[in-house]
């Protein structure tokens, strides 16, 4: 099973207010996100996608955290992400890079930290998962775009696209997988 995730932000003690997001620390933060992740990523097969911004510690914390994650981990690397940390732990990825396209169950996804309108195969039904843009008026933008391509070429197969940051309501904290969102009409 492949899953997919944005902007956990381990560490990032401003990212709980940023975000509005339901902890009152830092450190419940990183537990209920973690707990959240074994939760649903219990087949130690499993690929977990981290689209960007994992984490704001050095690379020991970085080490532990991701000792403590489920399954296999490939990174996508963020605006966040320290490149000398992201040498230091590559060890621990799958794969990491700044863009991929991959086949998930022979479908086309395209993953990248930011969003992208013009992803390669928009138009032929591909998917695009991102991060970045958080509940930004950004993410406001990226929707609109999706809507006026949709609604320019009245097909559902166009421009499917979709925020899997770690905050929004539909992700919960917890990765997911191209069917999970899929049927939460992310995409």
């Amino acid at each position: 099973m492949i899953r997919y995730i944005a902007d956990l932000h381990f560490d990032h003690e401003s990212i709980i207010a940023y975000d509005n997001r339901p902890f009152d620390s830092l450190e419940e933060m990183n537990e209920k996100i973690i707990e959240n992740w074994n939760s649903v990523v219990t087949d130690p097969e499993d690929r977990t996608w981290i689209l960007g911004d994992f984490c704001t510690g050095g690379p020991g914390r970085w080490a532990e955290i991701l000792n403590r994650l489920q399954g296999h981990k490939s990174l996508i690397k963020g605006n966040h992400d320290d490149p000398s940390v992201i040498e230091k732990v590559r060890h621990l990825f799958e794969d990491v890079a700044d863009y991929r396209e991959i086949l998930d169950q022979d479908r086309h996804v395209v993953l990248s930290h930011y969003p992208i309108f013009a992803f390669r195969d928009h138009y032929f039904g591909g998917y695009h998962l991102y991060g970045h843009v958080h509940r930004s008026y950004e993410w406001n933008i990226a929707e609109n775009a999706k809507r006026l391509l949709k609604n320019l070429y009245v097909r559902e197969d166009i421009c499917r696209m979709g925020n899997a940051g770690a905050m929004m309501v539909y992700m919960d904290y917890r990765p997911r997988s191209l069917d999970e969102l899929i049927a939460a009409g992310v995409l």
